[in-house]
């Protein structure tokens, strides 16, 4: 956690920059932060909660690098919706990369053997 927020802060005035183009700052945030985010994610147990936080987190770092959008009925600059950031940002969100690491460490241990202790802890009898 701690180093997810490092990292961000770390990276934040390269992705707020206005000389740097949405893709470039899309490319820092893929090699850069979802690197230290995403460490170790296959052994994490992703509760409802946690989920949510680290949602949270992915979109606070899309409006940084989106920026705010001007609203045309009512002329004023406004945040971007989730729904919007899914649209801007084409890569799958943060929770599904989570999820399919840990599916492929599952699938990994499974395939380790019987006499393996990871494999045991994994089918519930250590």
């Amino acid at each position: 956690m701690k180093s997810r927020n490092a990292c961000h802060h770390s990276a934040q005035n390269l992705l707020s920059s206005s000389s740097l183009s949405k893709n470039l700052k899309i490319e820092i945030y893929r090699t850069i932060i979802l690197p230290v985010v995403l460490y170790v994610c296959e052994t994490w147990l992703l509760t409802l909660r946690e989920e949510r936080t680290v949602r949270v987190f992915e979109n606070r770092v899309l409006r940084i690098i989106f920026g705010p959008k001007r609203d045309k009925i009512i002329g004023a600059w406004r945040k971007l919706h989730k729904e919007e950031l899914n649209d801007l940002y084409s890569s799958p969100s943060i929770v599904h990369v989570i999820k399919s690491s840990r599916m492929r460490w599952v699938g990994h241990a499974a395939h380790t053997g019987e006499r393996r202790g990871i494999y045991r802890v994994l089918v519930g009898k250590p």
